[in-house]
């Protein structure tokens, strides 16, 4: 059985590496990391980049996580709650990182 969030936050890692975007897969639940922590921690262009990917339809953004981002934010990065590879594109065209 196929995990439809898992392959949402494949695609986007595979969208961040055809840009040439650093990033990190960070693994949630673990002993050594604060609970919260975005899905995937991202550099592109020098600006940092915090995404929670969610499944397409569906998946809740935790009180915790909107924390995290809303801090992100304030501090200057880019917080993207995502479910597709084209709100990352969105995002990061918003924030003057890209083209589209």
């Amino acid at each position: 059985m196929s995990n439809p969030e898992k392959q949402v936050e494949n695609k986007i890692k595979n969208y961040l590496a055809s840009i040439g975007a650093y990033f990190e897969k960070i693994h949630g639940g673990s002993v050594y990391q604060a609970s919260g922590i975005p899905d995937i921690l991202a550099c592109y262009k020098g600006r940092f980049i915090a995404i929670e990917v969610k499944r397409p339809n569906g998946g809740v953004t935790s009180a915790l996580q909107k924390l995290k981002l809303k801090q992100i934010e304030e501090a200057g990065g880019i917080a993207i709650v995502a479910r597709s590879v084209e709100e990352i594109q969105s995002a990061l065209g918003e924030g003057g990182l890209t083209d589209l």
